[in-house]
C-alpha cells in the first residue's frame, strides 16, 4: 500500500507517519522509486503500537525503546517483559531507597534480580509518598492489594503470546499503558458501589 493508503487504514496523517520514519520508529516500506514506498500490514500495526503509546503520554524517546524491544527482542521471555516494562516505566537517576518496600514485595515473591530495579523503586517512591503525608494503609487493605495484583499479574502473565517476539511486546507494552488506567476507573467504580452498599445511596 502507498503511504496514503497506510494513513487512510490507520487514520495518522501522511505528515506524522514521515516523522516516525525519520525518527525511526516506523521502519521504511519497499522503495518503488526514490520518493514512493509500497508498506504492508506489519506497518499498520507498528503505527497501531505507536499511536497508542503517544496517545497515552508516552514519549518518543520511550516509544522508540519498545521499537528496540519490537526490533530486537531478548531471548528470554521474563526479559522480554521486563524490556517491555522498562520501556514504559519511569527511570530515577539517584539513588532510591527501597528497604521499605522490599519487605512489600517479597509478599508477591520478589528477589533480588527477578525484577527492574525501577519498578521496585516506583514502590519505594509511593511508599515514600504515604510517609511524607502521614497516611497509613491499614494491614487488611494492604493485603488485599497485594493478593488482587497477584491475581491480575498471573492472569496476565498466562495470557502473553508465545508465538513471536513482536506479539508479546505489544501484548505487554499496550496491557501496561492502556490497561492501567482502565484498572483505577474500574477501581473507583468498586470503591462507589461498596459505598453504596455499605452507606446507602441519598435520594435525589
Amino acid at each position: 500500500m502507498r503511504i496514503s493508503e497506510l494513513s487512510a487504514a490507520t487514520g495518522v496523517s501522511v505528515p506524522t507517519i514521515k516523522y516516525y520514519l525519520r525518527e525511526g520508529l516506523l521502519f521504511e516500506g519497499v522503495r518503488t522509486s526514490p520518493t514512493q514506498a509500497d508498506y504492508a500490514d506489519e506497518h499498520v500495526r507498528r503505527l497501531r503500537v505507536i499511536r497508542a503509546l503517544i496517545d497515552s503520554g508516552v514519549s518518543i524517546a520511550e516509544t522508540r525503546g519498545v521499537v528496540r524491544a519490537l526490533e530486537d527482542p531478548p531471548p528470554s521471555p521474563h526479559d522480554l517483559l521486563g524490556a517491555a516494562h522498562a520501556a514504559v516505566t519511569a527511570h530515577f537517576d539517584e539513588d532510591v531507597d527501597v528497604s521499605a518496600a522490599e519487605p512489600l514485595v517479597r509478599r508477591l515473591g520478589w528477589q533480588p534480580g527477578i525484577c527492574d530495579p525501577d519498578v521496585v523503586a516506583g514502590v519505594a517512591r509511593a511508599l515514600q509518598a504515604f510517609d511524607r503525608a502521614g497516611f497509613d494503609i491499614p494491614v487488611d487493605v494492604m493485603t488485599a492489594y497485594l493478593d488482587s495484583v497477584s491475581l491480575i499479574a498471573e492472569a496476565e502473565v498466562a495470557g502473553v503470546p508465545t508465538d513471536s517476539p513482536d506479539a508479546a511486546v505489544r501484548y505487554v507494552v499496550l496491557g501496561s499503558v492502556l490497561v492501567e488506567p482502565l484498572l483505577l476507573a474500574l477501581r473507583r467504580v468498586a470503591q462507589q458501589v461498596a459505598s453504596a452498599r455499605r452507606f446507602g445511596v441519598s435520594a435525589s
